[in-house]
């Protein structure tokens, strides 16, 4: 069976067990690995974007029983969905040898904290961590498909957008390895934004240009967190032939590339979308600690090359952004 062949060439095996715990302990502890696993701490963001969406709909509809139920259920498949992604990531960042790489030094001593990898420390075997996988997917399939079902509004571009999340988002480095090929920003980027846009269709049935630029700016955000995150790995993502940006430029056309982005985002939040009529002019001023944290974000990273830091702002940028969103929708929508 594919998910249990040994650990490539090169590579040490998973890192030595912890003493087996007490009887009765032994589910809780699997169940946080699982969690570990689907890094649940650190993609609650992902989730927000159904409070974009809420807070966009006109009062009534945010307040109708059929669109709580509608949310509630792509929400519910959003879980599986995107805790796939990340324990496909997982495996293929074990069985490569990348997930060692990055995390652990020549000497062994540990990069990151390894509670976050727990295939590398030998929590999680790869069986589990498939059937885990599996099982998630076909959860978020059978959800997805299900808030679609009930929706009150089923437009064509919400189901191909859904549908595309579906196939592509768990291939990031499993099955077609799209960022082996250089097409893991466009999805990293492209998922996000697709949520919020499938979410909005199934729940109003159009799509206002506001929300459209709320979609592509929470895509962004992503991105400029992930962004940082593929500077950190360079050196491991290059020895098993992952393609980032990071990886396929040099340092300065990597700052360049991060910068362009940076750009992107201050240029849409403050002003580019309100010139074009596709947002309120004052919701620039909504966005204004965003473009202050973004910007801190950007040039510290210049001076010092700390990228995990820059992630780590990155995550503190993405949220406050989102609030900048919620009083937008909440005033734009109600008044």
């Amino acid at each position: 069976m594919q998910g249990t062949r040994a650990p490539a060439a090169g590579r040490s095996g998973p890192l030595a067990p912890p003493p087996p715990a007490p009887p009765g302990a032994a589910a809780g502890g699997r169940l946080r690995a699982l969690a570990r696993l689907a890094k649940f701490e650190f993609v609650l963001d992902y989730y927000l974007s159904a409070l974009v969406v809420l807070t966009a709909l006109a009062p009534g509809d945010r307040l109708s029983a059929d669109t709580w139920l509608t949310l509630a259920l792509f929400v519910l498949g959003q879980v599986g969905v995107v805790s796939a992604v990340m324990v496909f990531d997982d495996i293929n960042g074990y069985r490569d040898g990348s997930d060692q790489a990055n995390y652990l030094g020549g000497d062994g001593t540990p990069l990151r904290p390894l509670e976050r990898k727990p295939l590398l420390t030998g929590a999680l075997t790869l069986r589990q961590a498939y059937a885990f996988g599996y099982g998630a997917l076909a959860w978020g399939a059978v959800f997805w498909g299900t808030a679609a079902l009930l929706a009150a509004h089923r437009p064509f571009w919400a189901l191909a957008v859904t549908g595309a999340v579906l196939l592509t988002s768990c291939q990031y480095s499993w099955g077609l390895k799209f960022s082996y090929r250089g097409l893991g920003e466009l999805l990293i980027a492209g998922c996000p934004m697709a949520l919020v846009i499938a979410q909005y269709g199934f729940t109003a049935g159009h799509l206002p240009a506001l929300v459209l630029v709320e979609a592509t700016l929470f895509g962004l955000w992503q991105i400029l967190v992930s962004a940082y995150s593929n500077t950190k790995d360079i050196d491991g993502d290059r020895a098993v032939g992952r393609s980032t940006v990071a990886v396929r430029t040099s340092e300065t056309g990597n700052r360049r590339f991060i910068g362009a982005l940076t750009g992107a985002d201050l240029l849409l939040g403050l002003g580019g979308a309100a010139l074009l009529g596709w947002a309120p002019w004052w919701s620039v001023l909504a966005l204004l600690p965003l473009a202050a944290l973004r910007i801190r974000q950007y040039r510290d990273f210049l001076r010092d090359g700390d990228a995990l830091l820059a992630r780590a702002r990155g995550v503190r940028a993405f949220r406050t952004g989102v609030a900048g969103l919620l009083l937008v929708n909440i005033i734009h929508f109600t008044v």
